[in-house]
C-alpha cells in the first residue's frame, strides 16, 4: 500500500512537543491512527465501485486526501478536480475519467470497518491531469508501482520526526505526491488548503521540509525569519530551479537543502539535482537535433543523418554510450529527451479508453521537452517544444530568455511568449510579474544584452500585477499566449 503504516513498524502516534504523526490541517489534526480509520471508512464507502475510476470533489484538503487514500485501498483509481477548472475544462476531463461515481462531502462517520488491500502494485490508482500549463488538461493513469518506484528514486531521506508542509492544493500532482511520499516515509504532515505566503511562511517555523515550485519558493523567501524557520529541505519541482534562487536560499537559510526535481505528468520522476547538477535516474536520450547551442539551427531541424538516432543515452544515470561526439567538455548538438523507466504512467484516458502515443516504442516516450545531456552526466533542460518561438526565422526557447531574466531587481516572476507580427512571425514579448519596488526595464534590457544575442532579447515588455498561473501555481503559458494573440492580456507596456 502507498500509506505507510500499513502492517510493518510502527509510526510514532505524536511528535515531540505533540505535533500529530498524522496530518495537520487547518481543518484539525489527525493521528496516524486517526487517519488511518478515515482511510477505511473512505474505502469502506467506495467499495461498491468495485475497482472502478472515482472523482473527487472534497469539502477540503484533509477530506480529498482522505477520500483519495481510501479509494486506493479499495484498488480504485481516483481523479482530484481541480476547483478552478471552468464547466468546459471540468466537463472535458470527467468525459475522458469516465468516473462510476463523484464523491463529494465528508468521509461517512461511524465504526471503523475491517477493509482489505484490493490490487497488486500494478493496480491501477491515480489519474492525474496534466497541469495545463501548455494547454487544455488531459487525463492520465498511474499504478501503484510507478509511485512506489518514484518514492525510491526521488529518495529525501525523511526522518520519523520530520514535518513536511505541502502548501498547494492536492488537485496538482506535484503537492499529492509530496503528501503521500511523506506519509509513506512516516513524517508528519502538514497541509494548506490553499497557496498563501503568509500562512506558508508561519508553518515553517515548525515544518522541517516543503514542497514548492520556484515561484512559491521566490515570494516566501522575504518572509521567512532564519531565526525562526525550522526548514532543512526545500523540495522544488514544476519548472526550473534557476541558480539565482538557489543563491537566495542559500543566503536566507544557510542550513537549508534545495532538492530540485525535472519530471512530468507522464514520466514521474526523470532527474534530480542534490546541487551538483541534473543528474538522471533514468534511461535517457536525446534524439535529433533541431536547435545548437548556439541558437542556431541544425540541420535545417531535419533528422539527423539517414533517419538515425543521434544524442548520449545513460543508463541508469552512470554510463554514457560510446560514438557521441563530445568538443570542448560540451554536447556537440540539443535535440528532444526521450527517457525510458518504470515510473512512466500508463497511458492517456480518452472518452474512458486508455490510448498510448503511436511514436512511443519499446519503453521510450517523449513529452517534446529540449535538451542538452553533457559529458559530465548533468542533463540540462532548455524547456518544452511549445515554449518555442520562431522570430524572423530564428529558433527562440522562452525558458532560455526568461531564466536570464529572472532574479532582476523588483522582478517576482516572468513569463516569455509570442505576440503575434506580420514580419517577424512571432513578436518575443516579456510579460513581467512586477514587485512594489521601482521600474526594472533597465535592469532587464540590460540583462538581456549581456546574456541574450540580439535574435533572443525581448522587443516587447508588458507588466502584470500577477501573472496568470495553473493550480499548482505555474505561469499558465498556454493561457498568457492566448491571450497576447486575442489581445485581452491584462498587462500594461512596461516604463
Amino acid at each position: 500500500m502507498l500509506l505507510g503504516g500499513y502492517g510493518g513498524e510502527p509510526h510514532p502516534e505524536r511528535l515531540p512537543g505533540g505535533r500529530p504523526a498524522g496530518v495537520s490541517h487547518p481543518g484539525g489534526d489527525l493521528t496516524r491512527a486517526e487517519l488511518r480509520a478515515q482511510v477505511s471508512r473512505a474505502a469502506h464507502a467506495l467499495a461498491a465501485h468495485d475497482g472502478r475510476r472515482i472523482a473527487i470533489e472534497a469539502d477540503d484538503a484533509l477530506g480529498g486526501l482522505c477520500w483519495f487514500l481510501g479509494a486506493e485501498l479499495a484498488g480504485a483509481a481516483a481523479l482530484i478536480v481541480e476547483p478552478t477548472w471552468t464547466a468546459r475544462e471540468r466537463e472535458a476531463v470527467l468525459d475522458d475519467a469516465r468516473p462510476a461515481a463523484v464523491v463529494t462531502g465528508a468521509v461517512p462517520t461511524g465504526p471503523v470497518p475491517d477493509v482489505p488491500a484490493v490490487g497488486d502494485a500494478d493496480t491501477p490508482f491515480y489519474l492525474p491531469t496534466t497541469s495545463g500549463s501548455s494547454g487544455r488538461p488531459k487525463v492520465l493513469v498511474r499504478s501503484r508501482r510507478s509511485w512506489l518506484d518514484s518514492f525510491a528514486a526521488l529518495d529525501l531521506g525523511l526522518r520519523a520526526d520530520d514535518v513536511v508542509l505541502i502548501p498547494g492544493p492536492l488537485s496538482s500532482s506535484l503537492f499529492l505526491f509530496g503528501a503521500v511520499h511523506t506519509l509513506h516515509g512516516g513524517a508528519g504532515l502538514r497541509l494548506l488548503e490553499r497557496w498563501s505566503v503568509t500562512e506558508a511562511a508561519e508553518a515553517c517555523r515548525t515544518a522541517t521540509v516543503v514542497h514548492l515550485v520556484p515561484s512559491m519558493i521566490a515570494s516566501l523567501l522575504p518572509h521567512l525569519d532564519p531565526a525562526d524557520c525550522a526548514l532543512r529541505l526545500v523540495v522544488c519541482g514544476g519548472a526550473k530551479a534557476d541558480p539565482a534562487l538557489r543563491r537566495r536560499l542559500e543566503a536566507t537559510l544557510p542550513d537549508c537543502e534545495l532538492v530540485a526535481y525535472y519530471g512530468s505528468a507522464e514520466h514521474s520522476f526523470v532527474a534530480v539535482d542534490r546541487g551538483d547538477g541534473l543528474r538522471p535516474v533514468v534511461e535517457v536520450e536525446i534524439r535529433g537535433g533541431d536547435v545548437g547551442r548556439d541558437g542556431h539551427e541544425v540541420g535545417g531541424g531535419d533528422e539527423v543523418g539517414d533517419g538515425v538516432r543521434d544524442g548520449d543515452e545513460i543508463r541508469d544515470g552512470n554510463a554514457a554510450r560510446d560514438g557521441n561526439e563530445i568538443r570542448d567538455g560540451h554536447a556537440v548538438r540539443d535535440g528532444e529527451l526521450w527517457t525510458r523507466s518504470g515510473l512512466v504512467f500508463d497511458g492517456y484516458l480518452d472518452r474512458g479508453a486508455v490510448t498510448w502515443p503511436a511514436d512511443w516504442h519499446d519503453g521510450w516516450s517523449s513529452v517534446g521537452d529540449r535538451a542538452v545531456l553533457h559529458d559530465d552526466g548533468t542533463l540540462e533542460i532548455l524547456g518544452r517544444s511549445s515554449a518555442v518561438l520562431n522570430s524572423g526565422g530564428r529558433i527562440v526557447s522562452a525558458e532560455e530568455v526568461e531564466e536570464v531574466l529572472r532574479g532582476a531587481e523588483g522582478v517576482r516572476d516572468v513569463l516569455v511568449a509570442a505576440t503575434p507580427h506580420p514580419r517577424l512571425g512571432d513578436l518575443i514579448t516579456a510579460v513581467v510579474e512586477v514587485g512594489p519596488a521601482a521600474s526594472p526595464l533597465a535592469a532587464l534590457r540590460e540583462r538581456a544584452r549581456t546574456a541574450l544575442e540580439p535574435a533572443k532579447r525581448p522587443r516587447r515588455w508588458l507588466a502584470t500585477a500577477e501573472l496568470p498561473r495553473t493550480a499548482a501555481g505555474k505561469p499558465a503559458r498556454a493561457l498568457v499566449a492566448e491571450r497576447l494573440r486575442d489581445g485581452t492580456l491584462a498587462a500594461e507596456t512596461l516604463a
